[in-house]
């Protein structure tokens, strides 16, 4: 079986390797500002907690991940899958579509384009002036008095150009994953309830669900086949033969896979990297190799031009040759958790809990440096990447406010920002201009941009 590349989103960047992202200060010898490992994985109970929940340091409060997941932290598809499929609203029945990509897009040889990103000094480090725009929480909760009156936004969105489908109800955990298998007409979406559901894209309703002993840490879909990643386990469902099977070999959660060159790479809770190769369609993968480097857990992994890309907790970004599996880089220079890696034309971006988004870019000798920082309000918890009508590239940016911004590439500029309950955990691209987002609460939202939008295909060399 010919497996065909896949892309994953995901994570961070900064300039204090020193420091633990779990241990950065004491005070008479006591931790304070420690992160709660149960808060971070969604199952804290305790109100007031002894260790941190949200901030990053007691001297410059800012907010961190609410909880770990899959990964990925998300990037596009590089290439196309549509389905004679539609997509309705679940209350009103309206028809939302035509259909709806399984793996993301790719653009053509017509539709490339030729990106430059200026390394001007002025604008490195320097954060970007960002409308003050605030969601009503009582609207929320509709209990906004106020009306029209209200100072606040009573929208789900701020800006021209997308606009709010359907909203899918039922999980009630934070969303871990959500992947369209080409050839059905299905939506998938995994979440730490420990069930995966199956969403029916004609009516929008949930036509099924799955459950399981533990929490979902990440899925993914490729083609026909759709992963699932558990603690030390990863199960794996084919839509059209039906045929199921476990890949073992995972120690602790996974939180992050992507497909490449006919491998399946899954990222552990240990900061181990595993890789099966694809070896027909009816057998299931062999474990081929183990990539060991990362000293904590891999959030978000990524393949582009022949390279796979890894985010961890442990703040760097390491790049692996897709032949040899051989680690060729570390990348140094996020302060904090790398949550998502995303490949854009000839760029690496990488977004952090250090409240960065980092260019990075090859140099003569083949390496890579940061090319370009930009600088968030909040941690940024995933990426994602789409173009419009009119092959414009547009980063799909998940922060820690409980807002995706919209920047259009390579100026940053923000052209729009989407309002969520609670932190966005993942995003992934259709076709026809359709992407989904999955927050904290365990709600996906069903999203479309204006005109035929396409994905943005990986080329970093």
């Amino acid at each position: 079986m010919a497996v065909k590349t896949v892309v994953k989103t995901v994570h961070t960047v900064s300039k204090r390797p020193e420091a633990s992202v779990f241990n950065r200060l004491r005070v008479g010898g006591r931790v304070y500002n420690k992160v709660c490992i149960y808060w971070l994985q969604g199952r804290c109970n305790r109100n007031p907690c002894q260790f941190r929940h949200s901030e990053s340091s007691l001297q410059q409060p800012r907010q961190t991940l609410s909880t770990i997941y899959d990964d990925d932290r998300h990037s596009v598809r590089p290439e196309t899958s549509q389905r004679n499929s539609s997509y309705m609203s679940p209350k009103t029945g309206t028809n939302l579509t035509n259909g709806i990509v399984d793996s993301g897009s790719k653009t053509g040889p017509g539709t490339k384009k030729t990106v430059s990103i200026s390394r001007g000094s002025g604008s490195k480090g320097k954060v970007t002036q960002k409308p003050q725009i605030k969601l009503c929480q009582y609207w929320v909760t509709n209990h906004c008095v106020h009306g029209d009156k209200c100072k606040d936004l009573h929208a789900w969105s701020f800006g021209d150009g997308f606009s709010l489908l359907a909203k899918l109800e039922g999980h009630t955990k934070a969303i871990t994953g959500i992947a369209l298998p080409s050839g059905s007409n299905q939506l998938f979406s995994s979440s730490n309830d420990k069930s995966v559901r199956v969403w029916d894209c004609h009516s929008g309703q949930c036509a099924s669900v799955i459950k399981f002993d533990k929490e979902v840490g990440c899925l993914v879909g490729e083609g026909p086949w759709v992963f699932v990643g558990l603690p030390d386990v990863v199960k794996v469902w084919n839509v059209h033969t039906q045929i199921e099977f476990n890949l073992n070999g995972p120690t602790g959660q996974v939180y992050a896979m992507t497909v490449g060159n006919d491998k399946l790479f899954a990222g552990t809770e240990n900061g181990t990297i595993l890789a099966w190769k694809f070896t027909s369609e009816i057998n299931s993968p062999e474990l081929v190799s183990s990539l060991e480097g990362h000293n904590q857990a891999v959030l978000s992994l990524v393949v582009g031009a022949n390279r796979l890309y890894s985010g961890s907790m442990d703040n760097t970004i390491r790049m692996w040759d897709l032949e040899s599996l051989q680690c060729l880089q570390t990348l140094n220079g996020h302060a904090d958790v790398v949550m998502s890696v995303l490949c854009w034309d000839n760029f690496l971006l990488s977004g952090s809990l250090d409240n960065t988004i980092k260019v990075w870019a090859a140099t003569e000798n083949g390496s890579l440096e940061v090319f370009y920082e930009h600088k968030e309000e909040t941690g940024v918890l995933a990426l994602c990447g789409i173009c419009d009508a009119e092959a414009k590239p547009i980063l799909l940016c998940s922060c820690n406010d409980n807002t995706i911004r919209l920047y259009d590439l390579p100026s940053f500029s923000e052209r729009g920002r989407l309002f969520a309950k609670r932190e966005v955990r993942s995003v992934e691209i259709g076709v026809g201009g359709l992407f989904f987002t999955g927050d904290a609460t365990g709600e996906v939202s069903v999203w479309k941009l204006q005109g035929e939008a396409i994905g943005m295909a990986p080329q970093v060399s």
